[in-house]
Order: structure tokens, then C-alpha cells, then sequence
């Protein structure tokens, strides 16, 4: 799934492409939105919240979330799509550009008036202008039985962290990701997990060893049994989640992990 950075990138691709312009068309193909049309509407902002992205057209907000396999792409005005037609779930077209959101994993539309209570459940923003580290690590401290990979990647939490991030972070720390969250000191761990996904929010290609050779870009993360970069171990992988249907690959070095 992607994480926060590649959220905060799409939207302010979109920004660039769309604000300040009066939509031309929108086209978007669920259902339940069918036959909303924001044409003559003007673009206020993209932006993005935690995972989500929220286009805000007139007097509503365009939101998505692009779960597994969703992204948005901007093309030119009849340029050819990159991916198939049939994966085209939103379709913005203003003057010169056209936004196609592609197999998104979420898609509603809704008055701008009930923006704030919709994403009011999220925690502090990692990259956003809310950003709250004592509340971000407060809330974490609360779930003291959870596993702190679970609690760390938890939204309601911290919004914008994913999988990757917290187990790379994890492995910064040194500590497990089963541990017990009463276990763990957390307001270093927020710490390392918000520089870390800032460090990358404009990069191209994410890393976190700070090597951006391909191969050499993170800690422990997709790595199990291969040797752990700082002491050779081989790389332990497990699954941890709130519940079986939530369940998320966890990746530790035994070794340097306690």
C-alpha cells in the first residue's frame, strides 16, 4: 500500500495541475457518484492526509484512497492513457490537463462543510501542518498490549506511516516489532519514523540506510533471510496485525532487534 510520502507527492502533482483552474469535465465511475458533475467548478487545493488525498472543487471534496494497487496520473489534453481505460475510476479534466485516477482503492465525493468530521479519526498528520508529536506518541503509548509495529502503523495513531517505514524505524531503534508498546520508549521511535519519511517526501526513490543504490535502499524491509547490513544476521520475517484480516509483514534482525 502506499505510504504518506507517495500520497503527498500525487497530491501536489495534482495541485500543480489543476488549482486555480475551473474544471472542463469530471467523470467518475462508481456508482454511487455516477452523475456528479463538477464542471465550472474552480480548484481550490489538492492535498493530502495521512493516505488520503482530497481534491477540493468548488463545494465539495473529491476524495480517494489508493489502498493496493490505485494512483493518479495527469496527462495533456487527448494524450493516450498509460493504463487501460477500464482501470479509470476519476477523470478531472481542466484546462490543459486531465487527472485519471486509476484503480483507486476509495472514491466519494462530499460537501467541503464535512471535511474536518470525515477525517477527524486520524491522527496527527506526519507530513501535514498538523503535525503533533506529543499527541502522535500519546496515542501510541495507549495501546500498551498492542504490538508496537501495530500501534506505530496504526492511523487513527499517526496518520501518513506505513508497513515500510515502520520497520525500517523499528530497526533504527533496535526493537522488535512484536514488542509490547509498554515496552518500548516511544517519542524516539516517532521521532526517527517522522525524519525518515520527510527525508524522503521528494525523492524519487525511497530510502532509508541513506544509500540510493538499488538493492541498498532499506534496513530490513522485503530483505527475510538475507544478512542483516550492520551484523550479518540473517533477516527474520513474521506477520503481525490487530486481527487476521489486517495481518502486515513484519521484518527484524534478530540480532540487532531486542
Amino acid at each position: 500500500m502506499p505510504e504518506g510520502d507517495t500520497v503527498y507527492q500525487a497530491a501536489r502533482r495534482l495541485d500543480q495541475a489543476l488549482t486555480g483552474r475551473t474544471v472542463e469535465r469530471t467523470d467518475f465511475r462508481v456508482p454511487a457518484y455516477a452523475t456528479v458533475d463538477l464542471a465550472g467548478q474552480p480548484v481550490h487545493s489538492v492535498a493530502s492526509r495521512g493516505k488520503h488525498l482530497l481534491m477540493r472543487i468548488g463545494d465539495q471534496v473529491v476524495h480517494s484512497h489508493l489502498k493496493m494497487e490505485g494512483e493518479w496520473r495527469v496527462y495533456r489534453p487527448g494524450q493516450r492513457w498509460t493504463r487501460p481505460g477500464f482501470q479509470a475510476r476519476a477523470v478531472v479534466a481542466v484546462p490543459g490537463a486531465v487527472a485519471v485516477g486509476f484503480d483507486l482503492g476509495v472514491l466519494e465525493v462530499f460537501p467541503a462543510s464535512e471535511e474536518a468530521d470525515r477525517m477527524a479519526y486520524l491522527g496527527p498528520d506526519v507530513l501535514g501542518p498538523d503535525w503533533d508529536a506529543a499527541e502522535a506518541t500519546a496515542r501510541i503509548a495507549s495501546k500498551a498490549d498492542v504490538p508496537i509495529a501495530v500501534a506505530l502503523g496504526e492511523q487513527r495513531n499517526l496518520a501518513g506511516l506505513g508497513n515500510v517505514y515502520v520497520n525500517e524505524a523499528c530497526f533504527v531503534r533496535g526493537i522488535r516489532p512484536d514488542r509490547a508498546t509498554a515496552t518500548v520508549d516511544v517519542p524516539p521511535l516517532v521521532d526517527v519514523a517522522r525524519r525518515m519519511i520527510v527525508a524522503n517526501r521528494d525523492r524519487i526513490a525511497r530510502t532509508t540506510t541513506g544509500n540510493d543504490r538499488r538493492g541498498e535502499r532499506l534496513w530490513v524491509y522485503g530483505r527475510a533471510g538475507e544478512p542483516c547490513r550492520r551484523c550479518g544476521t540473517a533477516i527474520e520475517h513474521g506477520r503481525l496485525g490487530r486481527n487476521d484480516v489486517e495481518l502486515r509483514d513484519s521484518y527484524w534482525c534478530p540480532s540487532c532487534q531486542t
